[in-house]
Protein backbone atom coordinates (compact mmCIF):
# COMPACT_ATOMS: atom_id res chain seq x y z
CA UNK A 1 0.00 0.00 0.00
CA UNK A 2 1.54 3.14 -1.17
CA UNK A 3 1.14 5.60 1.98
CA UNK A 4 1.92 9.10 2.64
CA UNK A 5 5.53 9.26 4.90
CA UNK A 6 5.19 12.71 7.31
CA UNK A 7 7.55 13.95 9.67
CA UNK A 8 7.11 13.42 13.01
CA UNK A 9 6.34 16.62 15.52
CA UNK A 10 8.28 18.00 18.25
CA UNK A 11 5.38 17.61 20.88
CA UNK A 12 4.86 13.72 19.21
CA UNK A 13 8.34 13.29 19.78
CA UNK A 14 8.04 14.30 22.96
CA UNK A 15 5.29 12.00 24.06
CA UNK A 16 7.15 9.21 22.24
CA UNK A 17 10.01 9.80 24.43
CA UNK A 18 7.67 10.29 27.80
CA UNK A 19 6.65 6.19 26.22
CA UNK A 20 10.10 4.88 26.42
CA UNK A 21 10.91 6.05 29.44
CA UNK A 22 7.38 4.93 31.41
CA UNK A 23 7.78 1.73 29.88
CA UNK A 24 9.74 0.21 32.72
CA UNK A 25 7.78 1.43 34.93
CA UNK A 26 5.50 -1.49 36.50
CA UNK A 27 2.37 0.05 36.97
CA UNK A 28 -0.77 -2.15 38.83
CA UNK A 29 -3.81 0.14 38.93
CA UNK A 30 -6.65 0.69 41.15
CA UNK A 31 -10.52 2.44 40.56
CA UNK A 32 -12.86 3.37 43.34
CA UNK A 33 -15.87 5.64 42.87
CA UNK A 34 -15.84 8.34 45.41
CA UNK A 35 -18.98 9.60 47.01
CA UNK A 36 -18.43 13.84 46.53
CA UNK A 37 -21.50 14.99 47.24
CA UNK A 38 -20.71 17.18 49.87
CA UNK A 39 -17.71 18.93 46.95
CA UNK A 40 -20.01 19.04 44.37
CA UNK A 41 -22.08 21.23 46.57
CA UNK A 42 -19.96 23.43 47.32
CA UNK A 43 -18.34 23.85 44.25
CA UNK A 44 -21.57 24.41 42.29
CA UNK A 45 -21.68 27.80 44.82
CA UNK A 46 -18.88 29.05 44.01
CA UNK A 47 -17.97 32.64 42.24
CA UNK A 48 -15.09 30.82 40.35
CA UNK A 49 -15.46 27.36 40.62
CA UNK A 50 -11.87 25.86 40.12
CA UNK A 51 -11.40 22.70 37.35
CA UNK A 52 -11.63 19.29 38.88
CA UNK A 53 -8.44 19.16 37.29
CA UNK A 54 -6.92 21.76 40.00
CA UNK A 55 -9.24 20.20 42.89
CA UNK A 56 -7.87 17.12 42.39
CA UNK A 57 -3.80 18.16 42.47
CA UNK A 58 -4.64 20.46 45.90
CA UNK A 59 -6.61 17.11 47.22
CA UNK A 60 -3.53 14.38 46.44
CA UNK A 61 -0.91 16.42 47.40
CA UNK A 62 -2.97 17.59 50.87
CA UNK A 63 -2.92 13.62 51.50
CA UNK A 64 0.76 12.92 49.99
CA UNK A 65 2.10 15.96 52.62
CA UNK A 66 1.13 13.49 55.77
CA UNK A 67 2.00 10.12 53.77
CA UNK A 68 5.66 9.96 52.66
CA UNK A 69 5.28 7.13 50.25
CA UNK A 70 3.07 9.30 47.91
CA UNK A 71 6.29 11.36 47.88
CA UNK A 72 8.86 8.20 46.99
CA UNK A 73 10.24 6.97 43.85
CA UNK A 74 12.48 4.68 42.77
CA UNK A 75 16.02 5.40 41.20
CA UNK A 76 18.93 2.94 39.59
CA UNK A 77 21.49 5.29 39.77
CA UNK A 78 24.19 5.62 41.94
CA UNK A 79 22.31 2.10 42.99
CA UNK A 80 19.05 1.07 43.33
CA UNK A 81 17.33 3.03 46.16
CA UNK A 82 14.01 4.80 47.11
CA UNK A 83 14.18 8.92 47.05
CA UNK A 84 11.70 10.55 48.91
CA UNK A 85 10.81 13.88 48.45
CA UNK A 86 10.61 16.78 50.75
CA UNK A 87 7.61 18.40 49.37
CA UNK A 88 5.14 17.73 46.35
CA UNK A 89 5.51 18.64 42.82
CA UNK A 90 2.70 17.34 40.38
CA UNK A 91 2.88 17.30 36.81
CA UNK A 92 -0.92 18.30 35.13
CA UNK A 93 -1.44 16.62 31.50
CA UNK A 94 -2.44 19.55 29.72
CA UNK A 95 -4.37 19.17 26.10
CA UNK A 96 -3.15 21.53 23.03
CA UNK A 97 -2.69 22.62 19.93
CA UNK A 98 0.49 23.50 18.15
CA UNK A 99 1.07 24.56 14.66
CA UNK A 100 -2.66 22.60 14.02
CA UNK A 101 -1.82 19.51 15.46
CA UNK A 102 -3.98 18.40 18.91
CA UNK A 103 -0.99 17.68 21.56
CA UNK A 104 -0.74 17.12 25.29
CA UNK A 105 2.11 19.09 27.17
CA UNK A 106 2.51 18.26 31.24
CA UNK A 107 2.45 21.40 33.29
CA UNK A 108 4.60 21.72 36.43
CA UNK A 109 2.98 22.65 39.90
CA UNK A 110 5.29 23.09 42.50
CA UNK A 111 3.95 22.87 46.41
CA UNK A 112 -0.06 22.69 45.45
CA UNK A 113 -0.58 22.06 49.21
CA UNK A 114 0.36 25.45 50.06
CA UNK A 115 -1.49 26.83 47.36
CA UNK A 116 -5.11 27.86 47.14
CA UNK A 117 -7.19 26.19 45.01
CA UNK A 118 -7.36 29.74 42.11
CA UNK A 119 -3.59 29.80 42.47
CA UNK A 120 -3.35 26.12 41.26
CA UNK A 121 -6.11 26.13 39.22
CA UNK A 122 -4.20 29.88 37.59
CA UNK A 123 -1.15 27.30 36.75
CA UNK A 124 -3.37 25.03 34.98
CA UNK A 125 -5.17 27.32 32.86
CA UNK A 126 -1.76 29.15 32.10
CA UNK A 127 -0.70 26.08 30.56
CA UNK A 128 -3.71 25.49 28.83
CA UNK A 129 -4.09 29.63 27.04
CA UNK A 130 -0.62 30.92 27.16
CA UNK A 131 2.10 30.19 24.44
CA UNK A 132 4.24 27.39 25.03
CA UNK A 133 7.28 29.33 24.74
CA UNK A 134 5.93 31.25 27.60
CA UNK A 135 5.30 28.10 30.52
CA UNK A 136 8.44 27.20 31.75
CA UNK A 137 7.74 23.64 32.02
CA UNK A 138 7.02 23.67 28.21
CA UNK A 139 10.18 24.84 27.69
CA UNK A 140 12.37 22.54 29.31
CA UNK A 141 10.46 19.83 27.55
CA UNK A 142 10.34 21.15 24.48
CA UNK A 143 13.92 21.74 24.94
CA UNK A 144 15.05 18.44 25.38
CA UNK A 145 12.86 17.31 22.42
CA UNK A 146 14.86 19.49 20.27
CA UNK A 147 18.27 17.57 20.76
CA UNK A 148 19.85 15.23 18.28
CA UNK A 149 18.83 11.34 19.41
CA UNK A 150 22.32 10.77 21.00
CA UNK A 151 22.66 13.92 23.57
CA UNK A 152 17.95 13.56 24.01
CA UNK A 153 19.14 9.89 24.93
CA UNK A 154 21.40 11.17 27.77
CA UNK A 155 19.52 13.96 29.07
CA UNK A 156 16.35 11.14 29.76
CA UNK A 157 19.20 8.57 31.42
CA UNK A 158 19.89 11.16 33.84
CA UNK A 159 16.15 12.56 34.64
CA UNK A 160 15.15 9.02 35.11
CA UNK A 161 17.65 7.64 37.25
CA UNK A 162 19.22 9.92 40.05
CA UNK A 163 16.86 10.30 42.61
CA UNK A 164 16.63 14.21 42.47
CA UNK A 165 16.99 14.75 38.93
CA UNK A 166 13.73 12.51 38.26
CA UNK A 167 11.95 14.40 41.35
CA UNK A 168 12.43 17.45 39.27
CA UNK A 169 11.81 16.77 35.96
CA UNK A 170 8.33 13.86 36.72
CA UNK A 171 7.41 15.12 40.55
CA UNK A 172 6.07 12.79 42.68
CA UNK A 173 2.49 12.54 40.76
CA UNK A 174 0.30 13.31 37.72
CA UNK A 175 -2.78 14.25 36.87
CA UNK A 176 -4.63 13.64 33.58
CA UNK A 177 -8.16 12.92 32.72
CA UNK A 178 -10.28 13.22 29.45
CA UNK A 179 -13.90 14.22 31.64
CA UNK A 180 -13.44 17.12 29.32
CA UNK A 181 -14.22 14.77 26.38
CA UNK A 182 -17.00 12.83 27.83
CA UNK A 183 -15.08 10.86 30.39
CA UNK A 184 -13.93 7.22 30.93
CA UNK A 185 -11.37 4.92 32.42
CA UNK A 186 -8.16 5.91 31.35
CA UNK A 187 -4.78 3.97 31.74
CA UNK A 188 -2.43 6.49 31.32
CA UNK A 189 1.60 6.34 31.70
CA UNK A 190 4.28 8.45 32.94
CA UNK A 191 7.64 8.19 34.13
CA UNK A 192 6.75 9.28 37.78
CA UNK A 193 5.39 7.17 40.35
CA UNK A 194 2.16 8.17 40.75
CA UNK A 195 -0.66 8.70 38.31
CA UNK A 196 -4.23 9.92 39.36
CA UNK A 197 -7.08 9.78 36.85
CA UNK A 198 -10.74 11.08 37.28
CA UNK A 199 -13.73 10.69 35.40
CA UNK A 200 -17.11 13.21 34.75
CA UNK A 201 -19.07 13.45 37.95
CA UNK A 202 -22.45 11.91 38.33
CA UNK A 203 -25.53 13.30 39.39
CA UNK A 204 -26.01 10.82 41.93
CA UNK A 205 -22.80 12.71 43.45
CA UNK A 206 -20.29 10.26 42.82
CA UNK A 207 -16.98 10.24 40.71
CA UNK A 208 -14.84 7.90 39.35
CA UNK A 209 -11.15 7.67 40.22
CA UNK A 210 -7.98 5.88 39.31
CA UNK A 211 -4.61 5.74 40.98
CA UNK A 212 -1.75 4.12 38.93
CA UNK A 213 1.39 3.64 41.08
CA UNK A 214 4.85 1.95 40.39
CA UNK A 215 4.83 -1.47 42.32
CA UNK A 216 8.10 -1.17 43.58
CA UNK A 217 7.27 1.83 45.87
CA UNK A 218 4.16 0.34 48.06
CA UNK A 219 0.95 -1.99 47.46
CA UNK A 220 -2.47 -2.47 47.03
CA UNK A 221 -2.83 -2.01 50.69
CA UNK A 222 -1.68 1.46 51.12
CA UNK A 223 -3.30 3.05 47.83
CA UNK A 224 -7.14 1.64 48.96
CA UNK A 225 -6.63 3.40 51.98
CA UNK A 226 -5.24 6.01 50.08
CA UNK A 227 -8.91 6.71 48.19
CA UNK A 228 -10.61 6.69 51.72
CA UNK A 229 -8.46 9.59 52.54
CA UNK A 230 -8.75 11.18 49.29
CA UNK A 231 -12.54 11.30 49.91
CA UNK A 232 -12.29 12.71 52.99
CA UNK A 233 -9.97 15.48 51.51
CA UNK A 234 -12.67 16.25 49.37
CA UNK A 235 -15.41 16.80 50.94
CA UNK A 236 -13.58 18.18 53.64
CA UNK A 237 -10.61 20.63 53.04
CA UNK A 238 -11.52 20.90 49.51
CA UNK A 239 -15.40 21.99 49.95
CA UNK A 240 -14.42 23.92 52.77
CA UNK A 241 -11.82 26.21 50.70
CA UNK A 242 -14.51 26.81 47.95
CA UNK A 243 -17.23 27.91 50.43
CA UNK A 244 -15.15 30.31 52.13
CA UNK A 245 -13.72 31.75 48.84
CA UNK A 246 -17.02 33.21 48.50
CA UNK A 247 -20.53 32.33 46.66
CA UNK A 248 -21.78 33.82 43.42
CA UNK A 249 -23.57 36.78 43.23
CA UNK A 250 -27.36 36.44 43.96
CA UNK A 251 -28.96 38.30 40.79
CA UNK A 252 -32.12 40.84 41.53
CA UNK A 253 -35.28 39.80 40.35
CA UNK A 254 -37.85 42.07 39.01
CA UNK A 255 -37.73 45.23 37.23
Amino acid sequence: MRGTTRTISLPRRLIIDLMRASRDVPFVSLARTLNVRPLLEARSLAARPPGFAAIFVKAFALVARDEPTLRTLYAKWPRPCFYEMPRNVAMVAISRVEDGEPCVLTQRVGDPDRLTLAEVDAIIRQGKDAPADQVPAFRKMLRTTRLPWPLRRLAWMVGLNFGRQRANWFGNFAVTGVSAYGGGELHALSPGPYILTFDVAKPDGTIGAMIRWDHRVTDAALIARIFARLEQVLNGEIATELRTAGPKPVRAVGG
